[in-house]
């Protein structure tokens, strides 16, 4: 019997979060969907880039996320930028909330995939990068690339 092939492309991603953040540890959580929401999901109509991620009351919330409305859906379909509960364990979710009370640091979803037909966002405890820190990314990306270009040829 043939193996199911397991598709992890990413169906959003954070281009910016490595560019302004120094990414850390990260954690892949669930996200809790409703149907039209996993449905728009699917289609690939959602945007992580202004997305970010607190802990509240126990619990881990995706804030700023837009899913877009489903044009399919009827009266019962959802708001694009609320509030979604992640699905992590509470040892995960305890980690995060000290790791985001110390100075500087952040929570960002870096991307989101569907997983065994799951969505799931992975996501990263980021420090803010400065503006010459930024400068290296960029010149270190530049000397990659012309470095590949040379050894293509």
């Amino acid at each position: 019997m043939a193996k199911k092939k397991v598709q992890n492309d990413a169906l959003a991603t954070n281009n910016k979060a490595r560019y302004n953040y120094a990414i850390g540890e990260t954690f892949e959580a669930g996200i809790e969907l409703t149907g039209t929401e996993i449905k728009s999901v699917r289609a690939s109509q959602i945007t992580i880039a202004e997305g970010f991620i607190q802990v509240r009351h126990g619990q881990a919330w995706l804030d700023n996320v837009n899913i877009a409305i489903f044009e399919q859906g009827n009266q019962f379909n959802h708001e694009p930028l609320r509030s979604r509960r992640l699905l992590l364990h509470k040892k995960e979710i305890a980690k995060l909330a000290a790791e985001s009370a110390q100075a500087g640091k952040t929570i960002v979803p870096l991307k989101v995939y569907l997983k065994h037909g799951f969505a799931k966002v992975l996501i990263g405890v980021g420090t803010g990068k400065h503006t010459y820190d930024k400068r290296e990314t960029i010149k270190k990306r530049d000397q990659e690339r012309d470095l590949r270009r040379a050894l293509k040829r």
